[in-house]
């Protein structure tokens, strides 16, 4: 998990090296103020073999004379907190449990090599994101083969979070690139390939197939991946303003011949808008899923992907419907904070990246099921968000559904001017209802998801929440960049309605 401190070349690798460093440290000190243990931080000056030794474990140095490197790269302060939390990681090894294992490479290499993994239907993750349909997938029982995404954060918030799939199994880079080694890459079967490739060219005024839009060159490699894999089932997920343009996905779909061991495989293909509702997420998020079956399946197994998206249909209506409230309650409540470049500041009254847990994790229906029955010792990216006087006030005034046009806020409205245009620039989010949709524009701002009670927007963490991540999902990187990968992401509970359907028929 740790790139190797002698390995670090750019100040982006320098980044994302420090800040799983603190993430280390900061978990522990967690960990410590919640079990009343004791955690000193003091200056280092002789450090004891043990504790260079599990650093070299860790992977963080090679030996021992590598220290006055790291002391280097990461100043004073975080290295004598790193020294500290290894030295305490040592010292109370028995309470500390398993904690740390998606930061340790030999827990993470003995998840990585367990036999069951093999014995499990295998997926391919393009576009992968932060893993929210890569994680649902997993809890149904299967194995990611492979993930690639372009986004650096993303990659480093995925291999975090899937520490049973090995580091070099989650792919940075383009997906052209991708495909282009996919030989090389994928070298046992695939069962299921799956994905949400970016689809831009929706001009009403191209009269041509909109989907051959050169802006959607990466849809087409994705298509390009599924004829070299030659998977048993496809699952694609994409906005729903591509609607109208899905008979001609479905048709490139028609059109795939792979062949694969001297046999000709086809494909069958259906597609259908699901809402995120309808599989218990707390969130009312439509979003068009295409499912494809390798035609032999459909034959062996008497069922077609309408059929498929029957069964979800059903399997949906026994599902216990939350609301909002169900995602923010059971948190500790925040206040904004009210100076400037304090994001990544914790602090007992605006939050911190990394908290203990003042409940459970599984006290309602909600949690229970996001939280997959486990009980949360911590809390991660649960940080309010700046607001500045203006926004305070517009904050206070309004009610629950309110938005930008109301009059209460009439006098103090700085887009007023524009509120044809995005009159949703300001809502304040309704309780008692699912959300609205989590989006990635939320890194820009947080006005569209003001939280329904605190006088705030919502923070990572709840946006987590209300698109069904368990709060021991952790999403590194800068802080609107967790709003993000958030927003971009799958709502893990409605991946898994639709893995446990898919599973049936692939095993």
């Amino acid at each position: 998990m740790f790139k190797n401190i002698n390995e670090i070349k750019t100040l982006k690798e320098k980044k994302f090296f420090v800040e799983k460093i603190n993430l280390h440290y900061k978990i522990l000190l967690a960990f410590s103020q919640k079990n009343n243990l004791k955690f000193d931080v003091q200056s280092i000056k002789n450090i004891d073999l043990n504790t260079i030794k599990r650093i070299i474990q860790l992977n963080v140095i090679t030996n021992k004379e590598d220290l006055t490197k790291l002391n280097k790269v990461l100043k004073t302060e975080d290295f004598n907190n790193f020294i500290s939390s290894v030295n305490f990681s040592l010292i109370n090894k028995k309470e500390i449990g398993n904690i740390l294992d998606n930061l340790d490479p030999i827990k993470r290499n003995k998840k990585q090599n367990l036999k069951k993994n093999e014995e499990k239907p295998k997926l391919v993750d393009f576009f992968c994101g932060a893993g929210g349909l890569s994680l649902g997938f997993i809890q149904e029982g299967f194995h990611i083969d492979l993930a690639n995404d372009y986004e650096d954060v993303c990659i480093q918030t995925y291999r975090y979070n899937h520490p049973e799939v090995p580091e070099n199994r989650i792919i940075l880079g383009d997906i052209r690139n991708v495909v282009n080694d996919i030989d090389e890459l994928v070298t046992s079967d695939i069962d299921g390939v799956v994905g949400g490739p970016p689809c831009q060219g929706f001009s009403s005024a191209n009269q041509q197939r909109m989907i051959d839009d050169p802006r959607n060159e990466l849809y087409k490699y994705f298509i390009k991946a599924v004829e070299k894999i030659t998977p048993k089932f496809v699952i694609m997920e994409n906005v729903r303003g591509m609607l109208p343009y899905a008979e001609q996905v479905a048709e490139d779909y028609n059109n795939i011949v792979s062949i694969k061991n001297k046999k000709k495989y086809t494909y069958s293909i259906a597609y259908k808008v699901l809402v995120s509702d309808d599989f218990g997420v707390a969130q009312k998020r439509h979003r068009l899923i295409f499912i494809a079956l390798r035609n032999d399946i459909v034959g062996k197994n008497n069922i077609t992907p309408k059929e498929i998206f029957e069964q979800i249909e059903v399997s949906n209506s026994k599902n216990k419907r939350h609301i909002l409230k169900d995602a923010l309650d059971y948190i500790k409540p925040l206040e904004a904070p009210r100076v400037k470049n304090m994001t990544e500041v914790d602090d007992e009254v605006t939050g911190k990246k990394i908290d203990f847990n003042l409940f459970k994790g599984t006290e309602n229906s909600y949690l229970n099921s996001i939280n997959n029955k486990r009980k949360i010792d911590f809390v991660f990216n649960h940080k309010a968000r700046f607001t500045n006087d203006v926004n305070l006030e517009i904050y206070k005034r309004l009610d629950q559904g309110n938005d930008g046009t109301n009059s209460k806020i009439a006098d103090i409205m700085p887009y007023k001017h524009r509120n044809h245009v995005f009159k949703d620039k300001y809502y304040k989010l309704v309780a008692n209802k699912p959300s609205r949709t989590i989006t990635a524009h939320l890194k820009m701002d947080c006005h569209s998801h003001i939280h329904p009670f605190q006088t705030r927007s919502i923070t990572p963490r709840e946006a987590a929440r209300i698109q069904s991540f368990p709060d021991d999902y952790v999403f590194l990187g800068a802080y609107l960049k967790t709003y993000m990968q958030i927003g971009n992401a799958v709502p893990p509970m409605m991946a898994r309605g639709v893995a446990r359907i898919i599973k049936n028929y692939i095993l």
